[in-house]
């Protein structure tokens, strides 16, 4: 299994779908499924049973999880691919528009 591009807390901008060309904040990443769950996108109404956390029940909004395909990071304002490089024996993020560093 290779390793993510995108991690919990980056910045992406949706691709595809419904909410192309939203922005915002990666909340849950699913390894397993390679989804996404972004900030504000892909919303969804839920109908909820009154629960002990939920007393109230009734229709909540939330979001959907994403397919990673669909996103792509945000670097400095732009929409960016994400690819690797060395860094002596780490192995950190490089922004392929500019070079630079992700983290």
């Amino acid at each position: 299994m290779s390793a993510m591009k995108i991690k919990k807390g980056d910045t992406v901008k949706i691709i595809a779908g419904k909410d192309k060309d939203k922005e915002g904040k990666v909340l849950v990443v699913n390894v397993k499924d390679n989804t996404l769950v972004v900030e504000g996108v892909n919303m969804i109404t839920k109908h909820a049973k009154p629960s002990a956390a939920n007393a109230q029940g009734g229709i909540i909004n939330k979001e959907a999880p994403v397919h990673m395909s669909n996103v792509m990071y945000v670097h400095k304002g732009k929409a960016t691919r994400v690819g690797f490089t060395m860094d002596g024996d780490k192995k950190v993020r490089v922004a392929k528009a500019t070079g630079e560093k992700i983290d």
